[in-house]
């Protein structure tokens, strides 16, 4: 995707973010920006800081110093819990749902912050994802690995949220689930969801989202337009292979 679609104003601006876990420097100075209805991607070998960025962004990480500004206002420092309540959700690497629990109780779950329109929510999140609705009194743990990942997409819809930050979605998942999954996460974009994605499937990313940003050991070394860096030689060649 080249061009972002809608409303171009800006939803997410990361500036000058440092984080660091003890003496480690994790995060070294990060700017980006994500513009409502564009799907962003971060892309990166592992351990390059994408899942640094998202948490922090949601607030699991407090920043040494930089700044995160959402719909206009600082978020630096606000608890994940106030962020999530505000419109931001994750998606977290490893389909991470509680697998004790119900499909239907995962998804409830999802919606403790937005109790308005529960049942319109989840009906919604059937239409999209209609093997959830037949899974629904299933342990999450009984599901595919596909369908897990389904799960962690639709308990971060119960939300409503205006951002959806998704951790390495195809990570240990088939090549077709794969396609399956950004499938469903271009269509989410084009119903007017805003992504900002992690993924160290740097071709099928970039060919899914309008812009990207390319991280190496907590910085930014490249960023542009998914055209640009499909076209880029030092992506060509670090993460596509070519």
């Amino acid at each position: 995707m080249e061009e972002s679609r809608g409303d171009n104003s800006l939803m997410l601006k990361v500036h000058n973010l440092f984080v660091s876990y003890g003496h480690i420097k994790a995060l070294k100075g990060i700017d980006l920006e994500v513009r409502k209805n564009e799907i962003v991607v971060l892309i990166g070998a592992n351990g390059a800081g994408k899942t640094t960025v998202l948490e922090t962004i949601l607030g699991i990480n407090i920043p040494d110093s930089g700044d995160i500004i959402f719909n206009g206002k600082s978020i630096r420092g606000v608890s994940a819990d106030k962020n999530v309540r505000n419109g931001i959700c994750l998606v977290p690497e490893g389909r991470g749902v509680f697998a004790s629990m119900s499909v239907l109780d995962n998804l409830l779950l999802g919606a403790h912050h937005n109790m308005h329109n529960v049942k319109e929510h989840l009906n919604r999140v059937y239409d999209w994802f209609p093997i959830l609705k037949i899974r629904k009194n299933q342990v999450a743990r009984t599901l595919s690995g596909g369908e897990r990942q389904m799960l962690a997409i639709g308990r971060a819809l119960m939300a409503s949220p205006d951002l959806i930050l998704v951790d390495e979605p195809s990570i240990g998942l088939a090549p077709i689930i794969v396609n399956e999954i950004f499938d469903i996460l271009i269509n989410l974009n084009r119903e007017g969801y805003t992504i900002l994605l992690s993924e160290q499937n740097a071709n099928k990313a970039l060919k899914a989202a309008h812009r990207g940003y390319v991280l190496e050991t907590g910085k930014l070394v490249l960023e542009g337009t998914s055209g640009k860096l499909l076209n880029d030689k030092r992506v060509r060649e670090a993460y596509l292979g070519v």
